[in-house]
């Protein structure tokens, strides 16, 4: 249920909250997108997050890892919407939200191609889901954008690789030989 007691629009086992900081073209978002189409919620107020939900932030000091299964399916994941020229200001959760930040991708988005780490927000989520277990549900967000497929074939060793870990430590240790 949202927050209005309606049923949830999404499509897949996790739920997806997007918290937009309105900082980004509206017709490029990828974050606007997702909420347009229900296949996320928006998220007005970050105090309104669920507890124990997974916060995509990419100064925490933990990996995104198979080990936050749970948390994703119970909890839902939560992508926060901002330009990356504002990425210093991302804002800090407070309470029992789990930072996690992805390891290291590589951007298929139109905007940023082939950078590493520079994500969109479909793609943060859909890396998120395919690393914690849901890669049907990555694959269905990501059938919803042009370069979606693209993505999935850019990073597709390193996805799989990923999810196979078992904790943060581990998914560390396999981003390392992507960073050489």
């Amino acid at each position: 249920m949202n927050p209005k007691g309606e049923a949830r629009k999404d499509f897949g086992p996790v739920r997806i909250l997007v918290y937009d900081e309105g900082q980004c073209d509206p017709k490029k978002c990828t974050a606007k997108r997702m909420v347009r189409t229900g296949l996320a919620s928006e998220l007005r107020e970050l105090h309104r997050a669920p507890r124990g939900c997974i916060v995509l932030d990419p100064s925490a000091e933990k990996a995104v890892s198979p080990e936050d299964r749970d948390a994703a399916r119970y909890r839902g994941i939560l992508v926060m919407d901002l330009s990356w020229r504002n990425i210093g200001s991302f804002p800090k959760m407070g309470g029992t939200a789990l930072p996690r930040a992805l390891p290291f991708l590589l951007a298929a988005n139109p905007v940023n191609w082939g950078k590493p780490t520079k994500l969109s927000s479909a793609e943060a989520v859909a890396a998120t889901l395919f690393i914690v277990g849901f890669p049907e549900q990555a694959i269905q967000l990501l059938s919803r954008f042009s370069f979606g497929e693209q993505f999935l074939l850019l990073n597709k060793e390193p996805l799989e690789r990923y999810a196979g870990a078992t904790t943060s430590a581990e998914v560390v240790a396999i981003q390392a030989d992507y960073l050489q």
